[in-house]
């Protein structure tokens, strides 16, 4: 069996899609994870790439994934959605995440840390505007 080199992962509430495939872009796995079982199911792969559609946990999980040597990178939805070959659902978005992160031209979000994240929560914008956002 060969080796992962590029995983594309959906993620959502509790359930993710993962879609990984070796160097010559072949399928080595598809397959749904619960939540719970997304950091051991990384823990045991070799560092590879790891790509995820930008959203507010997907900074969470670009930071656990990069804590385990992985290299993740974070695309905005609406450049990943050319690639979904399919109906949408999890295992073509993953198969469309996987997809884009390896193309040339595409566009990567920052991993933002906890402090970034929380100077854009509303709350902040509310109670204490003199925070620095």
């Amino acid at each position: 069996m060969q080796a992962v080199t590029t995983i594309g992962l959906d993620i959502a509430k509790s359930v993710f899609q993962i879609h990984g495939v070796d160097a010559a872009g072949n399928v080595i796995v598809r397959r749904q994870l619960k939540r719970r079982y997304v950091l051991p199911f990384f823990q045991k792969l070799p560092p590879c790439l790891v790509g995820i559609e930008a959203c507010a946990s997907s900074h969470h999980w670009s930071r656990e994934l990069q804590a385990l040597g992985h290299m993740v990178r974070l695309m905005p939805p609406a450049y990943v959605k050319p690639y979904v070959k399919r109906h949408k659902n999890d295992a073509a978005d993953a198969e469309a995440i996987c997809e884009a992160v390896t193309r040339a031209n595409m566009r990567f979000v920052a991993t933002k840390t906890p402090e970034q994240q929380s100077c854009y929560a509303p709350v902040c914008w509310l109670s204490a505007p003199s925070c620095g956002c």
